[in-house]
């Protein structure tokens, strides 16, 4: 009994020395740099050695959480870590340490990789501490709580995730103020705050705790006066920024990038993924991207489409700046108008987005930014030639005028001057001709004093081009001319300007005003067939945006009008139209703790489609911080271009009817779509770096279509209205991962399945292959101390079988199997960077020649009646190398 007693009591005893023990010890986390298992042993070992008591390394997480006594430096500590060759956030190991690890242990050494783009290591000041936040309602709590608890004064940084004290060490300490900013909800690198506390914070200050102090916070960016309008489906602004419908929050971010914060499935191509390839306009900014197909739609004029989803690029609303741009007369060759040096940065959103940026989405919307940031002035200058005749060069210059005032000019020209005729059947493989293209930005920023922020944009383009067999003359009249041959003059002019205005002391409130005027001008003709367009859109769009009690609840609330004025000539006929179309929105956004919820609509009264309502809805759910559920579904329409949107057809001789349907667009009713979609992912460790797999799964059903028939003759085109039924199955699946430093690997898997009931029977969509493949490889050295390094990108897509239209009733030599059979494309770039201000690259495309034999059916007889350059499903031109430059100043 006494020794049971006994045994209590000393029991008692040693808990109640733990217990004392505990109060002299305190518990920091530092970010600390490492890769693997022998990583952390190595840190943790080290730690312990150099006095804390408990040392755990995440190797997810970047961290140290350590243990000490309160007479114990940690600086000591984190500097004996570096010593064994860890940067850390208060030290950086040698680099003659660093290189003597193990092949294995070489992390990454640029702290800030994803928070700056010139990668330059800072080292936190004794007056500095990492604090956790979102946004100005945050900045304005922790500064307060900092004051409150003694400080003469606090300013908290968004970018740096730091807060700067200034206080008297008699009075009180840096504990105890960060103590405090723990209480009102901000996690600290001393102190973690409340669960409850920072539940109950307002959405807009849900910042992410899982992110290693000194690392970039995806929510917070710069303020950039864009003017833009994405606040809920755009990584340019999230909605827990600060911004203007319009005023847009940005910052740097990872090459290509899939928004966690989004309620819909986002992903975002940052200029840098653009420099993988050759990039020369928009139609080639997706090479490196597995979401959007780029397709080869004419064996004559070498224009390239876009697919997404499985669908043609007419159903994906395509925006630069947030404003309609390619749609209309524009959109057979809207995609070479954007050079690819003047983008800053794309956002690419699968399924519906969001209703405050109009109707016309259905498929999902690819939004463009042009450059328009600089805090010093940068100029740059880019010249491209490849080996078969065609050069271009670029301007840009971007600079501030004062601390208010930013302007960008962008100038553009190329030139195709080249014969290329690679399969030998008399036909130019791709269009000789030119294009001048000149844009002048001007940004206005005060945000912070007065409010207001706007954006003006105005840009002119001329573009020519000429196509056909390789002696066609264009200086000869038509009728003169024996040779076949394509002439295609465009001229556009733009004009638009963003205006938004910021509450004071309403952050979450603002009000924003878009416009735009576009005028588009094409005189071309194919052969003996002309066609001519003119083109007069003005667009306007006003939104208000604010929260209903408190920022877990926010709603958005505005009117548009759109106004086309079309005038197109085909052959001897005129078409003649006006679409006006005022129409009004609402929006609301609920977000929790592990979900958000965006619910909108709008309704149209269009003259001539009649009163349209179209509802949207995206919902996300994050199972844990790795794993995140996302489900869309909404509804679009657009009115079909019949003409401008089939000019790939129009190299042929097939006669055009169109079966009217008692519609008011060439006798036609508008098309209409619901589309729906859920998509999963998933964030994991392998190799000891970061992966994601991202899975998802739409559906687009048609309630009426506009039917391009290929199937009724192969000496016809006809559009119809759908009679039946419509749809298309998307799913992929993507797996980006880095199996070691600096080498990065995005493999991807697609199937398609697209039909469609015609007047002859349900039939597959023609050239949309069923399978698709894509694996892209890039890597890149490490920075010499002149900021030089090479880098080295490869980019493999399979594409399945396809099926031709009927053609059983030409003659047997003239006939199309019923599918094409499968190929694969193989483009590679090397790059090198011999310091921040100069760079040359060298690349090729279908570097493994698979071209289309016979491209064009019966080109030796082009006036004839089996005559046609649309039956394109593969590239034209064999492999073709190119060489760039590119200077800044």
């Amino acid at each position: 009994m006494k020794l049971y007693i006994s045994r209590i009591i000393l029991g008692v005893f040693l808990l109640f020395a733990q217990f004392i023990l505990a109060q002299n010890l305190s518990k920091n986390q530092f970010k600390v740099k490492g890769n693997c298992d022998m990583c952390k042993e190595r840190i943790e070992t080290t730690a312990k050695k150099a006095g804390a008591k408990t040392a755990i390394y995440s190797i997810d997480l970047q961290t140290l959480t350590v243990e000490t006594d309160n007479n114990i430096s940690t600086d000591d500590i984190l500097k004996k870590v570096a010593e064994a060759g860890h940067d850390n956030e208060k030290f950086k190991t040698t680099d003659a340490t660093y290189e003597a690890l193990p092949g294995c242990c070489h992390y990454n050494r640029d702290l800030q990789s994803n928070a700056t783009e010139n990668h330059e290591h800072y080292l936190k000041k004794e007056n500095e501490f990492y604090v956790k936040g979102n946004c100005e309602s945050c900045k304005a709590r922790i500064e307060k709580a900092a004051k409150d608890a003694g400080a003469d004064s606090a300013e908290w940084n968004a970018e740096k995730q730091m807060v700067i004290l200034s206080f008297d060490s008699k009075k009180t300490s840096s504990d105890k103020i960060l103590k405090k900013i723990a209480d009102v909800g901000h996690d600290n690198e001393k102190y973690k705050s409340n669960d409850n506390i920072y539940k109950n914070l307002p959405a807009c200050c849900l910042y992410d705790r899982e992110i290693p102090f000194g690392e970039a916070n995806p929510k917070v960016h710069a303020v950039e006066a864009t003017t833009s309008e994405h606040a809920n489906h755009n990584d340019h602004n999230s909605s827990n920024e600060k911004h203007i419908e319009g005023v847009t929050v940005t910052g740097s971010k990872a090459a290509t990038s899939l928004n966690k914060k989004e309620a819909g499935l986002v992903f975002n191509i940052d200029k840098k993924e653009l420099l993988k390839a050759a990039c020369c306009n928009l139609s080639e900014s997706f090479e490196t991207n597995a979401t959007v197909d780029v397709s080869f739609s004419n064996a004559v004029t070498g224009t390239k489409q876009l697919k997404m989803l499985g669908l043609d690029q007419k159903y994906t609303s395509l925006t630069k700046e947030l404003l309609p741009e390619i749609r209309g007369l524009a959109s057979a060759y809207g995609l070479s108008f954007i050079p690819g040096r003047w983008i800053e940065s794309i956002q690419l959103t699968k399924g519906g987005s969001t209703v405050t940026n109009g109707y016309e989405s259905i498929t999902g919307q690819i939004n463009t930014e042009l450059l328009k940031n600089a805090k010093t002035p940068e100029t740059s200058l880019n010249l491209f030639s490849d080996f078969n005749g065609r050069a271009e060069a670029n301007i840009t210059s971007v600079s501030p005028i004062n601390e208010k005032w930013s302007q960008t000019f962008l100038l553009h020209g190329n030139g195709t001057f080249g014969n290329t005729d690679m399969n030998n059947d008399g036909f130019l493989d791709r269009p000789k001709g030119t294009q001048i293209n000149a844009a002048y930005l001007l940004n206005y920023n005060d945000l912070e004093k007065s409010g207001f922020g706007s954006h003006f944009g105005i840009n002119f383009i001329k573009d020519n081009r000429t196509a056909g067999q390789t002696a066609f003359d264009k200086s000869l009249d038509q009728d003169e001319q024996t040779a076949y041959g394509v002439g295609i003059d465009i001229s556009r002019f733009q004009v638009w300007n963003k205006t938004g205005y910021v509450f004071k002391g309403k952050p979450y409130q603002s009000l924003g005003w878009m416009n735009q005027y576009v005028y588009h001008q094409q005189d071309s003709f194919f052969g003996l067939r002309n066609y001519s367009g003119k083109q007069h859109t003005y667009y306007s769009n006003l939104i208000f945006e604010s929260i209903l009690g408190n920022t877990n609840h926010k709603y958005k609330a505005g009117a548009s009008f759109m106004y086309d004025g079309y005038e197109e000539k085909y052959l001897i006929d005129i078409f003649k139209r006006n679409e006006i179309v005022p129409g009004a929105f609402a929006e609301y956004t609920l977000t929790g703790v592990k979900y958000t919820l965006v619910a909108g609509a709008r309704v149209d009264f269009h003259n001539l489609a009649g009163t349209q309502f179209t509802p949207r809805l995206n919902f996300k759910y994050d199972f844990t911080p790795q794993t995140i559920l996302r489900v869309s579904a909404g509804r679009g329409f657009r009115t079909a271009n019949v003409f401008a949107e089939n000019q790939q057809y129009f190299a042929s001789n097939r006669s055009i009817q169109i079966l009217q349907n008692s519609g008011n667009i060439y006798g036609l009713k508008p098309e209409i779509a619901w589309n729906y979609g859920a998509s999963l992912q998933q964030e994991f460790n392998i190799f000891g770096r970061k992966s994601t797999i991202t899975a998802d799964f739409f559906r687009t059903d048609f309630q009426d279509q506009v039917l391009v028939d290929l199937d009724r003759s192969p000496q016809q085109l006809t559009f119809y209205n759908l009679d039946g039924k419509s749809f298309a199955n998307s799913f992929q699946t993507q797996w980006d991962f880095t199996p070691f430093k600096n080498f990065e690997v995005r493999l991807a898997y697609k199937y398609y399945d697209v039909q469609t009931d015609y007047l002859g029977g349900r039939r597959e969509v023609p050239f949309i292959a069923k399978h698709r493949g894509f694996v892209n490889l890039a890597y890149s050295t490490d920075k010499n101390d002149k900021g030089g390094f090479w880098s080295f990108d490869t980019t493999l897509n399979w594409v399945g079988k396809q099926r031709f239209p009927d053609t059983s009733t030409n003659p047997k030599e003239l006939q199309l199997p019923t599918y094409s059979e499968p190929y694969a494309i193989l483009n590679a770039q090397i790059s090198r960077n011999f310091n921040k201000n100069l760079r040359a690259y060298l690349g090729g495309e279908n570097l493994n020649s698979y071209y289309q034999k016979n491209a064009i059916v019966d080109f030796t007889n082009p006036f004839g009646n089996y005559f046609d350059g649309g039956m394109v499903y593969a590239p034209i031109m064999k492999a073709n190398f190119y060489i760039g430059l590119d200077v800044t100043f």
